[in-house]
């Protein structure tokens, strides 16, 4: 049963890496505190929602996974 848990936390973990390394870069990292607005204003489309949306629920059930391997 555990064994079967730790499989699913590895395609899970493999999951959200890919998912957050096809991601569009930001491409403004800090130097968006000189008053880059378009990292804040930019239109989210298509295929970066997706991801986006992938990765949050990527990233909820790896946490769930996570809890659930600590406490069995």
């Amino acid at each position: 049963m555990v064994t079967a848990l730790m499989v699913i936390q590895l395609l899970i973990s493999l999951g959200l890496i890919i998912a957050v390394v096809l991601q569009e870069s930001k491409g403004e990292g800090l130097g968006s505190i000189g008053g880059g607005a378009q990292m804040f204003f930019g239109n989210v489309k298509g295929l970066d929602r997706t991801l986006e949306n992938i990765t949050k629920y990527l990233a909820i059930a790896f946490m769930l996974m996570s809890l659930i391997l600590t406490f069995i």
